[in-house]
């Protein structure tokens, strides 16, 4: 008899796994994995780290391989919109109808591993058993496998891709994997396998000889931007960017996406690299890389969610993602007032992030993600006063813990020529996007 009748009640119930007392390792995961059957080992797979950028990488490699003929899985964190959206297959969601089936198969294997030495699995583990359940049944040319935090400890860190992409490190999650930027990208570079050549973007010396010794003791062949690899900026204008990408194995020029901010150029360069590996060592066709790259979505992301009014959403939650929006915002609209609202969970400390925002912003107004770890709105609005103080600044500091009540009180006080964004955790990104789609007639006239 299945535990689950409905695609609701399923979700509810990986949703609801929170570990407890959890002991660190992949233990958990090769049990269940074993439990399975192993349904990972026959998957082609390009496995995709680093702090920021991976999720935008993925949609350029995904979208490439797909346009150039191939069947591609994917699977990537946290959803957007709903559960569905983390595993995908040929650019649509898994079936509500798979989530049910695929839960009432791990349910009583989950039990199983819980009542073991090493605990009950995550919800992160019983979501990446459920993609590799998936991709094994539908039989995929190739999986791109997002690494969901970190990398040596990842979930997903079970796997042997034919590539192993980093595309860059950076200060996040510090509390689980480090306090310096190598502790850090030596939690990243556990991905690297023995053999398996990395591609990555990062660019800091000191992370550089992290990646390096590992890809030395792993004996993995490694291609480095700006070495091995690069790109030349051609063009931008907001939606629209144009480049050449230039390597030993390949030359193109022109090239067009459609993401914003010049960090896509890194990132999408870093996905033709890898795609440029596929094709040297394994012969995949890539007559769909221009169309591929120019279609490539990322949700969330520099995203301009509406012209009448404009309001773009933008998932940065750490100092280097704030960096990138400011850049971005002060490139694309260095004479619109910014009204920024923003909210954070409360497992890190946000005094750099805001020291990027608070320059370029006009008003700021502080909310709450629903989200089980969200950072109170008023403590992160003394944080920011503190900061303006120190700083000389002139900042309207404004706070709501609703979310949807901020979201109007930022409407509220944007005016004609004013651009409003929402920044901080893709937990608030969701669901004010989610909201705005569903409500973008309730927001007119200004």
């Amino acid at each position: 008899m299945n535990a689950w009748e409905s695609y609701e009640a399923a979700v509810e119930w990986v949703e609801g796994i929170v570990p407890f007392g959890i002991k660190p390792g992949l233990n958990r995961m090769e049990m269940l994995l074993e439990l399975l059957g192993h349904p990972e080992k026959n998957l082609r797979i390009i496995h995709v780290a680093g702090t920021n950028g991976k999720g935008s990488t993925c949609a350029y490699l995904t979208k490439v391989l797909q346009q150039s003929g191939y069947r591609v899985g994917t699977f990537t964190s946290p959803c957007l919109e709903r559960f569905t959206n983390r595993i995908h297959y040929n650019g649509s969601d898994i079936p509500e109808l798979e989530v049910l089936e695929l839960a009432n198969r791990l349910k009583p294997i989950v039990d199983m591993v819980a009542e073991s030495e090493w605990g009950s699995p995550t919800m992160f583990d019983v979501t990446t058993c459920m993609a590799l359940l998936y991709f094994a049944k539908v039989c995929p040319d190739f999986v791109v496998l997002e690494v969901g935090l970190g990398g040596r400890l990842d979930s997903t860190n079970v796997v042997t891709p034919l590539v192993s992409v980093i595309t860059n490190i950076g200060h996040d999650h510090m509390a689980l994997l480090g306090n310096t930027l190598e502790e850090i990208a030596a939690e990243k570079a556990g991905i690297i396998k023995p053999g398996v050549p990395v591609v990555s973007a990062v660019e800091q010396k000191e992370v550089i000889d992290v990646i390096e010794n590992h890809c030395e003791l792993n004996k993995s062949k490694l291609y480095l931007l700006n070495r091995e690899y690069g790109y030349e900026a051609v063009s931008f204008e907001w939606n629209l960017q144009q480049f050449h990408f230039t390597s030993d194995l390949a030359f193109h020029e022109n090239l067009q996406i459609k993401l914003n901010g010049l960090h896509q150029l890194k990132n999408a360069a870093a996905a033709i690299m890898t795609l440029e590996l596929l094709r040297d060592q394994y012969g995949v066709c890539l007559n769909g890389l221009q169309e591929g790259l120019a279609a490539a979505e990322w949700p969330g992301r520099l995203e301009m969610i509406g012209e009448n009014p404009r309001i773009v959403l933008d998932g940065a939650h750490n100092p280097e993602g704030a960096e990138v929006l400011v850049q971005a915002l002060k490139a694309a609209y260095p004479a619109s007032p910014i009204r920024l609202l923003m909210g954070m969970l409360n497992t890190k400390e946000h005094s750099d992030y805001l020291l990027h925002v608070l320059p370029i912003v006009d008003t700021l107004i502080f909310t709450e993600p629903d989200f089980r770890s969200a950072m109170p709105a008023y403590e992160l609005a003394e944080l920011a006063k503190r900061i303006i103080v120190e700083k000389g600044l002139k900042v309207q500091v404004l706070v709501e813990p609703n979310w949807k009540k901020a979201l109007d009180t930022l409407v509220g006080v944007t005016s004609e020529g004013d651009l409003p964004v929402v920044s901080g955790t893709l937990y608030l990104i969701s669901d004010v996007r989610a909201w705005i789609l569903n409500k973008k007639d309730s927001y007119k006239g200004w």
